[in-house]
Formats: C-alpha cells, sequence, structure tokens
C-alpha cells in the first residue's frame, strides 16, 4: 500500500481594494516538502472581479500571478526568490503581504497523489 504524502496548500487571493478587506480566490499554491513538490495554479475570472472592481489592470496581474507560478518552479530568472530551496520559496510565497494578492493560511493535508489533490482543490476554491 502506497504510504501517503503530507502536503500544505494556501490559496490565492486577489484582493482588489486592500482597505476594503474583499478578496477573489484566484489560485492554489502545493507544497510538499517531502517529494520536492511546488506548484501554482491559477485563473482570472474576469467576470467576477469586474464585479469587485472594475479599475483593475488585469493583465498586470496576470504577469504577477505568472511571476509566482515560475518563481514556485525556481524558473523567474529575474527573481532571487527562485534560487531558495523549495521550503524557503513556499513561506515567501505564503508570507503575509498588505498587497492585492496574497494567500491565506497554510492548511496540511494527506495524499496519494499531489497532481490530482491541486487540481482538486483548485475546482473547489477557485473554480
Amino acid at each position: 500500500m502506497q504510504e501517503k504524502i503530507l502536503y500544505e496548500y494556501a490559496i490565492l487571493r486577489l484582493v482588489p481594494k486592500v482597505e476594503r478587506e474583499e478578496f477573489i480566490n484566484v489560485g492554489v499554491i502545493l507544497f510538499s516538502k517531502k517529494e520536492n513538490y511546488l506548484k501554482v495554479k491559477y485563473f482570472i475570472n474576469d467576470k467576477r472581479i469586474n464585479a469587485f472592481c472594475h479599475e483593475l489592470d488585469l493583465n498586470f496581474i496576470d504577469s504577477n500571478l505568472n511571476a509566482l507560478s515560475k518563481i514556485a518552479e525556481g524558473l523567474h530568472t529575474e527573481s532571487a526568490v527562485s534560487n531558495f530551496g523549495i521550503a524557503e520559496r513556499f513561506r515567501w510565497l505564503t508570507a503575509v503581504r498588505s498587497s492585492s494578492l496574497q494567500t491565506s493560511r497554510p492548511h496540511p493535508g494527506k495524499t496519494k497523489d499531489l497532481d490530482k489533490t491541486l487540481e482538486k482543490l483548485f475546482r473547489e476554491y477557485v473554480l
């Protein structure tokens, strides 16, 4: 029997107006130190976002989310964070911020398949 893998995940949130503290879930970060796994999956639902705020530059938000995804995989050559170890990158990605892109607290779980779990969490919290 295959042993379950311990993982942590956080929800990526777009906070259109930080002072109002309202947010829209736009992605999921999934991390497993044991499996050396760190991925970001995101989706920008422009209709949902525009219902909150019309002034946002969705292309700018997409480029920032894409950069976070590349940092998670250690592929963002312009960011020194990409050179951090996988656990440090996860902690950096989930650090508390007061910007328009924030994350939930990390939550733990166990799974046999990290990719399937990422998809499940993405469907449950973002789509």
